[in-house]
């Protein structure tokens, strides 16, 4: 045209311009604008418009605010819809105060008001935000200007807040419509649906759904999608297929979302054979199955403990074209439910063929393995493993550098993780209370006790923050090692630290205290415990017990016992030991043969009796002791 020497017309360069903004390239439909003014062209606000819309849709909401002040307000002012489309841009990009301070920054320079549909995008993108007061107040101010609500600001409201958990909110919205005369729509009650749904509230959904049936509104696939996840998760996923097969026969046309939705509610609930026939059901429709369609299915056979027939579905992803690629997430699955069951070997041939294709590579698939193989103890193929993750330059996320240090201390190969740990520590990678703790706990055990208060030091210092765990591995080896004083110190730091002692810190102290004779010690912590509200378990009466016969506390036991069967403890075979080995110290009258003939028997059946019962049953046997006085 140029050659020629003919002018292109307005309404051309207009079209082009719609062309380059429809094939997502804004930057040539501003050059188009260009040529249009260079041509003597005056721009309208429409043109001004459609390149507002391309640079919004590609991410370019920046660019496209410049432009706006960029243009001479008194050839071309913008309007309500390029307000719109800006508001629209910085919302979908999560600014939505931005968006908020436009629309005020533009109506001082423009005298234009917002309408319906501005208040609706600034409600939707306050609701994303949780900023929901801030979206009802919208609605007060669209009042106050004397506009009208319309449904979609009230779906727009509605939606929001059931996003948000607030469905009971957003149904007295529903309820504001129609004595407002406002008709909702199927979006409206498909977000009221969803969120009882998803909150388990299925009489609340079927009334809704009745309602909708009897105002004339058809459900469509958003609605039924939505009642057949909320079935699934409440366990009714029979009900579910019903509802599913109501709609085929309505005419919705299912598509990968709802049936990938039934096919989990039946796999979560062991209905194999359901869930194939609704992917065969799937095919025949045309529905190409997906990755999570199969990732569904092979979970649900790996938690029904159908393996074989789980790698069979995988094999036939990875050999038969028809089938989709298997992911990451496939194969995570596959190769945890194969080591759960032992099957390391298949696990490890899968693993192979994940790293083969190196797109499937995964800490987390590494960190399975490495956790199975050290379950299993084969150190060699963790630490194989191991050193194949560090050559693919894959870096240990927590629970993997967690998993292998454990797992290495568990086995009692303390060098391996004191090697781990110190490697991990100079690569600056971060170690949880969890590694320290790991490794504290090896080296009390190899009674490398020393070592082990100086990673305990380390904590303190600040490398990592100590818990409840840290501090009963070191009391309890402190107390093995006899150390009473820096026990009670350590005791005492952990309380100024905010940290309360859970029933483990008082079960070894007590333990240890009763231990070493300090009964005295032991009762304070004793009274201490009941006094927190922590139920002492059966360890720590077994320890109060034998170190009150060792004192030869008479009173005292028996005054425990009696507390015990006033609170109903249950006595296992250990306890009930303990109970008349104390009882025999103090009276050579009682015969344990003839209260409990079938001591031997019983261990392995689970042994187990009220104390009160033991008590009523020694009482006969001993009678002057009272034993039974409390009962």
């Amino acid at each position: 045209m140029r050659k020629a020497q003919v002018l292109p017309r307005f309404l051309s360069l207009a079209a082009l311009i719609e062309c380059f903004v429809y094939v997502h390239k804004p930057k040539l439909a501003i050059g188009v604008l260009g040529l249009m003014l260079k041509n003597g062209y005056k721009v309208n606000v429409y043109v001004v418009n459609v390149i507002l819309k391309g640079l919004c849709e590609n991410g370019m909401v920046v660019n496209a605010i410049k432009f706006v002040w960029g243009l001479d307000m008194k050839e071309v002012t913008p309007d309500i819809v390029s307000l719109n489309t800006l508001m629209r841009g910085l919302c979908r990009d999560k600014k939505v105060q931005e968006a908020l301070d436009l629309r005020f920054s533009m109506e001082k320079v423009v005298n234009f008001a917002p309408n319906s549909y501005t208040y609706g995008i600034l409600m939707e993108g306050l609701c994303s935000e949780g900023r929901l007061d801030d979206a009802i107040g919208l609605l007060e101010e669209m009042r106050v200007k004397g506009l009208k609500e319309d449904v979609v600001v009230y779906s727009t409201l509605i939606n929001g807040l059931c996003n948000k958990g607030y469905v009971s909110r957003g149904k007295e919205f529903l309820n504001e419509m129609l004595e407002k005369g406002i008709s909702p729509s199927v979006v409206t009650y498909s977000c009221l649906i969803n969120g009882f749904c998803k909150q388990g509230k299925l009489k609340e959904t079927t009334m809704l759904y009745d309602d909708m049936l009897d105002r004339g509104i058809q459900p469509d696939i958003v609605t039924f999608t939505g009642m057949i996840g909320g079935l699934g998760n409440n366990g009714m996923a029979k009900k579910a297929i019903e509802l599913f097969n109501l709609m085929i026969r309505r005419g919705e046309e299912p598509g990968n979302i709802t049936y990938n939705i039934l096919l989990s509610a039946l796999c979560k609930e062991g209905l194999l054979a359901d869930a194939f026939d609704i992917l065969r059901l799937m095919i025949e429709k045309g529905k190409t199955p997906d990755v999570i369609t199969y990732n569904t299915l092979v979970k649900g056979l790996c938690k029904s403990g159908k393996l074989d027939d789980a790698v069979t579905l995988f094999d036939s992803m990875l050999g038969d074209k028809t089938y989709v690629q298997p992911d990451v997430i496939t194969m995570n699955v596959l190769i945890r439910g194969l080591c759960q069951e032992g099957s390391l070997d298949k696990a490890g041939e899968i693993h192979n063929k994940m790293v083969e294709n190196k797109s499937l590579v995964d800490i987390g698939t590494f960190t399975v393995l490495i956790g199975a193989y050290i379950k299993a103890g084969n150190i060699v193929k963790a630490f194989e493993l191991w050193k194949q993750l560090n050559q693919l330059n894959l870096i240990p996320d927590s629970i993997s550098h967690s998993t292998i240090i454990d797992g290495f201390c568990k086995l009692c190969a303390l060098n391996i993780a004191k090697g781990l740990f110190l490697r991990f520590r100079k690569k600056g990678y971060h170690l949880t209370a969890f590694d320290y703790n790991s490794l504290m706990d090896a080296l009390c055990k190899e009674g490398s006790l020393e070592q082990a208060r100086r990673l305990f030091q380390e904590m303190l210092d600040g490398n990592c923050e100590p818990d409840v765990i840290s501090y009963n591995i070191i009391i309890d080896s402190t107390l093995e090692a006899g150390n009473l004083q820096s026990a009670k110190e350590l005791l005492i730091d952990m309380s100024q630290r905010g940290l309360s002692p859970d029933v483990f810190t008082f079960s070894i102290l007590i333990n240890r205290f009763s231990k070493l004779g300090q009964m005295e010690e032991a009762k304070k912590l004793f009274v201490r415990m009941n006094a927190s509200d922590l139920t002492p378990d059966i360890t720590v009466y077994d320890c109060l017990l034998k170190g009150f016969s060792l004192n030869g506390e008479t009173e005292e036991i028996i005054d425990l016992l009696r507390k015990m069967a006033a609170k109903g403890i249950e006595l296992d075979l250990g306890l009930t030991s303990t109970i008349l080995q104390c009882l025999c110290n103090i009276s050579e009258d009682l015969n344990v043969e003839e209260l409990l003939p079938n001591f031997s028997q019983k261990k392995s059946e689970g042994f187990s009796i009220p104390c009160s019962e033991l008590l009523m049953k020694l009482q006969k046997s001993l009678p002057k002791l009272q034993l039974d006085s409390a009962l």
